[in-house]
């Protein structure tokens, strides 16, 4: 499949090529005309992945035209959004090659809804009541799937159809895998060559804790199954390197546990309107109820525990540890392409001045060899590396892929607990993080703002409500005060002073509050937004010493209790966190009316 897919890839470079080079023709026939003549089109794509199947020879016997259609499809995908830009005119790169190692996937036919028994490329058959009556005696037992799966056994006999016979007999037809009700199994079934008997791969479900209910949801529903994948992913701790696996694509949302449900049910009745302050170390939230005077302002600062930079300093020190790892086994194995350092050289030179034998130097640990130029004399792609680098390699790219979906999943709690204090209802200031990154890269690392703001997206689309961006031109929060009047402030300084009203605070807890009395003409177009200095005014003279006590930045922190909401006005000291929790600062002040 990746011969076929490279051929692919080859093929429409050229044809890209060739469309933009032609651009007298395009500019008397049209765009189409030419794309048509090149054979830039789906269909194009897909006979000519059917022509280098056959004239391979080989490589019918192992792969079908039907496979060789979706690869076709897939590397149509990338050069459509390279062919058309989107709605802000933006385009895709130049198609290219890839390499071997990153192919890890076969895409599967995805399965049709409308008709019955249609055939897919790979299909999930079985059920999960099946699959549960042989592997736990009919639920009388627990779950206990062998360490070597058995491979099920295609259903023999005959079956009655809806036809009739003309003595008025139910006609009968031979059994298939359509009618297989028993233990979940993938099949491919014939393949290139008829005569090859199925491709039966067992199905074995999760059986730890707090799964069942997501199995359930995934396998409970046949008429949900939707695409199988073949995918391959790195794995240094598996025999070959790589763990094999068939992923399963389901028509619908994703899981969410009913906690999680009942969580957004009642964040949509809070009936709140909030504003977010994402900062390179911090992340703060101040809400106001819909209707003022009704309830009180509620603060909240996001911030890492010690806990957590700890963990995060020990990963990055085990980071540079795998990359100077790295660094030593390419030096040793290409040791012809490096120089000495100062001080072997040093050493060098000192033993042969008193007529001692050179020593061999196996890791050297001078500069790369290169021409007069600055160009290296042989390009890193071309050295020779040992397994032990490719091990290592492997083990760093699996460690940070943990780390990420480690971000991810606190990023996630972190905005299920700002909906459930705040609502779903937010404005967030349209900041570009990506020059966050230039000036504070290593602590924007510990701390993801762009993630959080991100997974706060997703969470207020969940329940209901929605994040709304407000440009920074427009209304320089973080240059105005409450009161309305304009407060010049650098990036030194931390604390806003307001001279008009004299109300002294942290200055992302403001940020944040005016953030909330943003309005919009267009909530698509961030550049739309307004501040509505009127309503923070009367906002302020309502709540007035409740509202600074929210803002003020030695706002106490409230230890989170297993029901998940805090103690109000308790002055408990700071406690420890869990890893995955947010340090939240929640000052939930008393309605002065």
């Amino acid at each position: 499949m990746w011969s076929i897919k490279r051929a692919i890839q080859r093929d429409v470079r050229a044809k890209v090529d060739a469309y933009w080079t032609a651009h007298r023709e395009r500019e008397q026939n049209g765009a189409k005309a030419v794309r048509q003549r090149l054979g830039l089109s789906r269909e194009a794509l897909e006979r000519c992945a059917y022509r280098h199947l056959d004239d391979s020879m080989h490589l019918k016997h192992h792969a079908s035209k039907a496979l060789a259609m979706h690869m076709a499809d897939e590397v149509w995908n990338g050069v459509s959004r390279h062919l058309f830009p989107d709605a802000a005119g933006h385009r895709s790169g130049r198609p290219r090659t890839g390499r071997r190692y990153d192919f890890t996937r076969i895409p599967g036919r995805a399965r049709s809804h409308t008709t019955v028994n249609k055939w897919e490329t790979f299909r999930l058959v079985g059920t999960l009541n099946g699959h549960v009556t042989a592997y736990a005696d009919s639920g009388r037992h627990s779950l206990a799937q062998p360490r070597r799966m058995p491979k099920p056994i295609v259903p023999h006999g005959h079956v009655p159809t809806d036809k009739l016979t003309a003595a008025g007999t139910p006609r009968m037809r031979k059994a298939t895998w359509w009618d297989h009700t028993g233990p979940l199994a993938v099949v491919f079934t014939g393949g290139p060559d008829s005569r090859l008997a199925d491709l039966v791969l067992p199905v074995r479900i999760p059986q730890k804790p707090g799964q069942w209910k997501r199995v359930q949801y995934f396998l409970g529903a046949p008429d949900h199954w939707h695409k199988v994948d073949l995918v391959r992913r790195r794995k240094a701790s598996a025999p070959s390197g790589w763990v094999y696996e068939a992923h399963l694509m389901v028509l619908g949302p994703g899981y969410s546990a009913p906690a999680v449900r009942r969580m957004r049910e009642q964040a949509a009745a809070l009936n709140r309107i909030g504003g977010v302050d994402g900062n390179v170390s911090n992340l703060s939230i101040v809400s106001f109820p819909a209707l003022l005077g009704s309830g009180s302002p509620v603060s909240t600062e996001i911030t890492p525990t010690g806990a957590e930079v700890l963990r995060l300093e020990n990963e990055a020190r085990r980071q540079r540890g795998r990359a100077r790892a790295l660094e030593r086994s390419r030096r040793s194995t290409n040791a012809s392409q490096y120089g000495l350092s100062k001080k072997q050289a040093t050493r060098a030179a000192r033993r042969s001045e008193n007529g001692l034998r050179p020593r061999t130097v196996h890791v050297p640990g001078g500069a790369r060899a290169t021409h007069s130029n600055g160009v290296p004399k042989r390009a890193y792609r071309q050295d020779r590396l040992s397994d032990s680098y490719r091990e290592t390699r492997a083990r760093q790219t699996e460690a940070a892929a943990s780390a990420a979906e480690h971000r991810r999943h606190r990023a996630r709690l972190v905005a299920r607990q700002i909906i459930a204090t705040h609502g779903p209802v937010l404005v967030v200031e349209d900041c570009d993080i990506r020059t966050w990154y230039r000036l504070w890269g290593r602590r924007l690392s510990q701390t993801t703002p762009g993630m959080l703001i991100a997974a706060l997206d997703a969470e207020c689309m969940a329940a209901g409500g929605r994040l709304a961006r407000a440009s920074t031109w427009s209304t320089a929060l973080s240059q105005h005060c409450l009161c309305g009047e304009r407060v010049g402030k650098t990036l030194r300084d931390r604390e806003h002073r307001c001279p008009a009203c004299g109300l002294v605070a942290g200055r992302d807890l403001v940020s944040a509050a005016l953030a909330a009395f943003v309005r919009f003409t267009d909530m698509d177009d961030p550049k739309t937004a307004y501040l509505d200095t009127a309503l923070s005014r009367h906002a302020q003279i309502t709540y007035s010493e409740a509202l600074e006590e929210a803002l003020r930045e030695s706002t106490r922190t409230e230890p989170e209790h297993p029901s998940g909401r805090g103690t109000r006005g308790s002055s408990t000291a700071a406690q420890p966190w869990d890893l995955c929790s947010p340090n939240r600062r929640t000052a939930r002040p008393n309605n002065p009316g």
